[in-house]
């Protein structure tokens, strides 16, 4: 059986400003040349600094913009290449909840009507008795009393309009939800109770996770496989136990480093310098300008994917890390 979600070697390069004689003066290398996959059912988080690509890579999986080079497949089927058509019934399995639940609904439609508005995308026939009672059991998935679908958004909390948010993903029955920094506008203990909520869901429905996201905590609580991102590439992935107790690249060991929560006594490492511009990346591996361990092989060999058992895998050049 194939991955639900499989994506293979996706760039996604933005040209900066163009000059007088309407030529581009250079590209952003956003994303550059990552490959997963999310298996139906599993979450898989995105994580990394600000800026590394992530965000950026969920938006391509969903086709807001064209990508630069790659392929995506949604449950065995290639949609990276459909028209704005043809993708329409593709989007009834994907779909999303980005981070900020102020700005993701429309101020002048009740509950209903934002509930209603994808129902009646995919499903037109659907009778208004039969549409009401989706929106209930809408409500009643994300923990909202059923008066709400008469209410309008600024009359709820931020966790509340993330739940009608969520509801809104779930209104065509989606297999997959892409879930874009969905918890990092909340409160510490409202992002617990969001986090609860999308496991259950994913539990009661069998619902996969493509969730991305700067909180190492919550990544760390909730997800089945981690890939860290560094300057628009994947440097290491692996199951989430593993990744979290045995990082295996550099990146990835000075990132987890500097969670919060560390236990006494716990060496930080600090990196040296700053990110490079994602305008000009470093050639070789785009992380050696920071790494404490770099050779010259790091600086001339971009580092491939490899497998360092048990699924985990690790983009660096050295065999193994220094103690």
């Amino acid at each position: 059986m194939s991955h639900l979600l499989e994506v293979t070697n996706l760039k996604k390069h933005f040209p900066l400003k163009r000059s007088w004689l309407g030529q581009a003066t250079g590209k952003v290398h956003a994303v550059d040349g990552v490959s997963f996959h999310v298996e139906r059912g599993e979450t898989l988080s995105l994580v990394g600094e600000s800026g590394c690509g992530k965000s950026t890579a969920g938006r391509s999986v969903l086709r807001l913009f064209d990508l630069t080079a790659g392929e995506v497949r949604l449950d065995g089927q290639r949609i990276d290449n459909l028209s704005a058509r043809q993708l329409r019934p593709m989007r009834q399995k994907l779909q999303v909840v980005f981070q900020d639940p102020f700005a993701s609904l429309n101020p002048r439609m009740t509950v209903a009507q934002v509930l209603a508005e994808p129902i009646e995308n995919f499903e037109p026939g659907l009778s208004g008795q039969a549409q009401g009672a989706r929106v209930e059991r809408l409500l009643d998935l994300v923990r909202l009393p059923r008066d709400a679908a008469r209410r309008y958004p600024h009359e709820f909390s931020g966790g509340q309009r993330q739940r009608i948010c969520i509801a809104r993903a779930l209104a065509s029955n989606p297999q997959l939800v892409i879930c874009d920094e969905a918890v990092s506008a909340l409160d510490v203990s409202v992002k617990a109770q969001i986090v609860n909520l999308l496991q259950d869901l994913q539990a009661e429905l069998g619902l996969a996770l493509l969730f991305i996201s700067h909180d190492l905590g919550i990544v760390e609580h909730m997800t089945h496989r981690v890939a860290v991102m560094y300057l628009g590439r994947i440097v290491e992935q692996g199951t989430a136990r593993e990744l979290f107790a045995s990082p295996r690249h550099p990146y990835t060991q000075a990132l987890l480093s500097a969670a919060p929560g560390q236990p006494k006594g716990h060496r930080r490492i600090v990196l040296k310098g700053d990110v490079p511009s994602p305008v000009n990346p470093p050639a070789g591996c785009h992380f050696h300008t920071r790494c404490s361990h770099a050779f010259d092989r790091c600086r001339s060999e971009a580092p491939v994917l490899q497998d360092k058992g048990g699924g985990h895998q690790a983009a660096c050049h050295l065999q193994k890390l220094p103690d």
